[in-house]
């Protein structure tokens, strides 16, 4: 197998800190069938030996405004040329004290994006559109921080409508500023998802939480042609581990430069180059 370099932009290190909500235990169980170690505390070795091993130089840890993890904070200190942090759980009902909270944190941490899962708060009653969304979208833009959203339908028993990638349209539109990436892919709106790529320079998309070697072909043939810059990979560890879903990548039928952008040059552009903030 060749050993390329590769980001990971999207691992989870919190799943041991504390006891799972049952919706969880049942995405594990019933959605990815994944053992009972799929939330089991990590190792900082044994996760830095399965990304070197598959060539990944850096990794994105998810961390929670609602609930810090202390493992995510503690690998970056251990490991700071290593990791960064994806922040989630900005409270958009009372959007002033947490973005300020956001702020700060983007000061202190190496944070690559924040993100926003339009299915998982307020019972999914919110899509992207809705002006609740605003402040964390005028925020992002201020700060030239990514802001990765969750599109396509979600693997937990709750509305997945919001999702949908469509809503994105008029958020790239009034939004021109922001960087925006859809995580998690996009199923079953893979095509509205390609046509919004093209549409907006400002959008990317992420396939975590995806096998490679399951993406559609229609995406595959968009990252061949018009979308070499467009498509950036994540794992969503340890529900998808490295070492599957990084030889699979590999296995795309993929151009040298269109494999080398997917794995590492389109995220270190988008989440670790230059930020240009709003004046």
């Amino acid at each position: 197998m060749t050993v390329r370099k590769v980001i990971d932009c999207l691992v989870n290190v919190h799943f041991g800190e504390r006891d799972q909500p049952d919706w969880m235990l049942k995405v594990r169980d019933d959605y990815f069938k994944g053992p009972v170690s799929l939330y089991a505390q990590v190792d900082l070795a044994e996760l830095l030996d399965e990304m070197d091993e598959q060539g990944v130089e850096k990794a994105i840890l998810m961390y929670s405004m609602a609930k810090p993890s202390k493992t995510a904070l503690k690998f970056v200190e251990a490991r700071p040329h290593r990791f960064g942090l994806a922040i989630n759980g900005v409270d958009l009902l009372h959007p002033i004290r947490s973005l300020r909270e956001l702020d700060a944190l983007v000061n202190d941490l190496p944070v690559a994006y924040t993100t926003a899962g339009p299915s998982f708060w307020g019972d999914g009653q919110y899509p992207p559109t809705d002006a609740v969304y605003y402040p964390l979208y005028y925020k992002c833009a201020e700060l030239g921080l990514p802001l990765c959203m969750n599109t396509g339908i979600p693997g937990p028993p709750i509305p997945g409508e919001v999702q949908n990638p469509i809503y994105l349209d008029r958020v790239c539109f009034r939004f021109p500023e922001l960087r925006l990436c859809m995580i998690h892919g996009a199923d079953p709106w893979w095509d509205i998802a390609i046509r919004l790529l093209m549409k907006y320079e400002n959008l990317r998309l992420m396939t975590s939480a995806w096998s490679p070697k399951r993406l559609p072909e229609s995406l595959v043939h968009f990252m061949r042609t018009r979308g070499k810059q467009k498509v950036i990979f994540g794992s969503d560890w340890p529900v998808l581990r490295m070492r599957r879903v990084v030889p699979e990548a590999l296995a795309l039928d993929l151009p040298e430069d269109v494999l080398d952008n997917y794995l590492y040059n389109n995220a270190h552009e988008f989440f670790f180059g230059d930020r240009a903030v709003v004046d």
